[in-house]
């Protein structure tokens, strides 16, 4: 029998970088997301993982880039407002389904399985590190200026990374 796992919003995030004007990188979080994992054993060996993040959570520290990235020219929010990720793996590697921007493409992450502990109130809890790399054209993030020095203003990859806490059901 499966046990389940909830994330524990509290102690997680979800964290994104981005080359900008070639010279340097922004870095951003998403603030609303929720993942579960359903595992039949405490190694999580071929776990089923979900995640959903809320694109309007978006927050890179300056208003008008959060809105800018909301809009059609990226995320396009009202149209697409959430992300989806699902896999049926989790190992060293997960291997799942990101939907991103209404485009659906198999990604792979590095996880870092930290372990288990219970916290002072009696709760299991599971830790887990990913980090990944995706190219934002795939999924239709296609907005980009031309600078006058050469190059452009966003990179096309954008790193990808996350500290995870759920809390096992009982």
């Amino acid at each position: 029998m499966a046990t389940k796992w909830n994330l524990d919003p509290a102690h997680s995030e979800i964290t994104f970088k981005v080359k900008h004007m070639m010279i340097s990188n922004i870095k951003g979080s998403f603030r609303t997301f929720n993942a579960e994992i359903d595992a039949d054993d405490d190694t999580f060996k071929n776990a089923k993982t979900t995640a959903t993040i809320d694109v309007n959570s978006i927050w890179t520290n300056n208003t008008d880039r959060d809105n800018h990235l909301k809009s059609p020219e990226f995320f396009n929010a009202e149209a697409n407002g959430t992300i989806t990720f699902e896999s049926d793996a989790l190992n060293n590697t997960v291997t799942g389904n990101l939907t991103l921007n209404g485009v659906t493409k198999p990604i792979e992450l590095d996880v870092d399985f930290g372990g288990i502990n219970v916290d002072p109130w009696g709760n299991t809890k599971a830790g887990f590190s990913f980090e990944g790399k995706i190219n934002r054209k795939d999924f239709g993030l296609n907005w980009n200026a031309a600078l006058e020095a050469g190059g452009v203003m966003v990179g096309e990859d954008v790193k990808i990374a996350g500290e995870l806490q759920f809390v096992k059901q009982a």
